[in-house]
């Protein structure tokens, strides 16, 4: 008796790994993601047990540089250009009639002129200069 069902779960088994069927496969994928969670998630478990120093702190510095340049950029020279370009072909495209075209231009021109300060308010920048 025990020995028939002990052949029997070893045969299926085999034919599991020999021949899976569709139902066996994603039985085993679950399992294996499963096992990935698991074991990406144990150092986050762990946290308290040893001094893990492993993981840094993102330095940002450099990246509020680049976006001080930026800003630096669009509010100089290079943001008239874009405001005064976007103003007149928004005058442009509402003469010809396209008012929708017309209302994406005018938001370009009124979003280089008030950049800075819409990143400062929806983003809370404490490198950026307001």
């Amino acid at each position: 008796m025990l020995r028939s069902k002990f052949t029997s779960l070893c045969q299926r088994v085999s034919a599991m790994f020999i021949a899976p069927t569709q139902t066996q496969v994603q039985g085993m994928l679950l399992l294996l993601g499963v096992a990935l969670i698991a074991g990406g998630l144990s150092h986050d478990v762990l946290a308290q047990a040893g001094n893990y120093d492993d993981i840094g702190e993102f330095d940002d510095q450099r990246v509020g540089q680049a976006i001080d340049r930026i800003f630096a950029y669009i509010e100089g020279s290079f943001g008239a250009l874009i405001m005064i370009v976007a103003g007149l072909g928004a005058i442009m495209a509402a003469a010809l009639g396209s008012y929708s075209a017309a209302l994406g231009l005018l938001v370009v021109a009124v979003g280089a002129f008030i950049l800075r300060s819409l990143v400062a308010t929806f983003f809370n920048t404490e490198s950026i200069n307001a």
